[in-house]
């Protein structure tokens, strides 16, 4: 009886697995249709016969993008937005510029994990536990170096060097998503009510508008 109840957990934790992992392709490829409605697994396929190799080419990942934001970094994504042959393959790249003491700030990434590879430059990385500790897991990383966030940790990057850096990211999603937690809170549209925010944070109702104002949509 003993030996059954054991083989019974084996096999729910076997199939839990099972549905827990994307499903696999049944065909080489599935590029995507951009006349079709996105569905949660992706976009529909294209006519195979259509596909060209442009169909999963992406040029420019060894441009630098120009920074103009006030963190002082820039995404290049390469997503299934770019890449429709990304579509259903469930990867997808990103190239992050940072001008010196740049930082891409506390964001996280919903569906997917990131390993991140440091082109040029030095980076201080770290990323977040979740509640109850909140641990923050931090090093510095120099060129070559990798480091890996999971999924769904609050994470961030920073440039400690005096020079512009550079780093490729790769995200097990082909649409990994972002949510930036500064602007997701205090841009939110519409506003989250100030009464919350300030029993959120702890401060006066002057500086939950301030930050509304800051973060605020044109």
């Amino acid at each position: 009886m003993a030996s059954y109840v054991v083989l019974l957990v084996i096999q729910g934790l076997f199939w839990s697995i099972a549905l827990a992992a994307d499903q696999s392709l049944l065909q080489d490829f599935c590029v995507s249709d951009p006349r079709s409605q996105e569905l949660p697994s992706g976009l529909a396929c294209k006519d195979p016969n259509q596909v060209r190799p442009e169909d999963f080419f992406f040029s420019g990942l060894n441009v630098a993008g120009e920074i103009t934001n006030p963190v002082g970094s820039r995404v290049t994504p390469v997503t299934s937005a770019q890449v429709p042959g990304l579509n259903s393959l469930g990867i997808s790249l990103a190239r992050i510029d940072y001008a010196p003491w740049g930082i891409n700030p506390p964001h996280t990434h919903p569906r997917a994990s990131e390993i991140l590879t440091v082109l040029e430059g030095t980076l201080e990385i770290g990323f977040i536990t979740s509640n109850p500790d909140n641990r923050q897991i931090t090093k510095v990383l120099q060129k070559g170096d990798a480091f890996v966030f999971p999924v769904g940790l609050i994470h961030y990057q920073r440039n400690v060097g005096s020079t512009s850096a550079a780093a490729l990211a790769a995200f097990s999603s082909q649409n990994p998503g972002v949510v930036s937690i500064a602007k997701a809170v205090f841009g939110a549209a519409p506003d989250i009510a100030s009464d919350i925010l300030v029993k959120a944070f702890q401060v006066d109702n002057s500086v939950i508008n301030f930050m509304q104002s800051k973060f605020k949509i044109n």
